[in-house]
């Protein structure tokens, strides 16, 4: 468990801090950790890296993409997305799936 947290960025004696006393960005890589850690095999996340530093934010895509359930996001973080290289894309708001592209980190940035 120590280590799952290390991978989140919550090392040290952090991880032995109760979670109220977390701050925003620290209480997110919490929620993220426990979503990875559980039996789940669809993960629902909406701009997962908001309140989160640089390196937390790489960290996070990092431990995410190493996830072997299915993954749907919403971000607008052009550095998360390509660390998931995802598999899929959604184009709003037409609603149309297409196969994802490196190319399209230029939409991600404007959105």
């Amino acid at each position: 468990m120590r280590a799952l947290l290390g991978m989140f960025g919550l090392s040290g004696e952090m991880a032995f801090q109760d979670a109220a006393t977390l701050s925003g960005g620290e209480k997110t890589k919490l929620a993220l950790a426990m979503l990875v850690t559980g039996r789940h095999n669809l993960l629902l996340l909406d701009e997962p890296t908001n309140n989160l530093d640089p390196p937390s934010r790489l960290a996070v895509g990092a431990a995410l993409r190493s996830w072997k359930g299915a993954m749907v996001f919403v971000s607008h973080d052009t550095e998360f997305v390509g660390e998931l290289s995802p598999d899929k894309v959604l184009m709003m708001p037409d609603g149309t799936v297409d196969y994802w592209s490196d190319d399209l980190l230029d939409l991600v940035a404007l959105a």
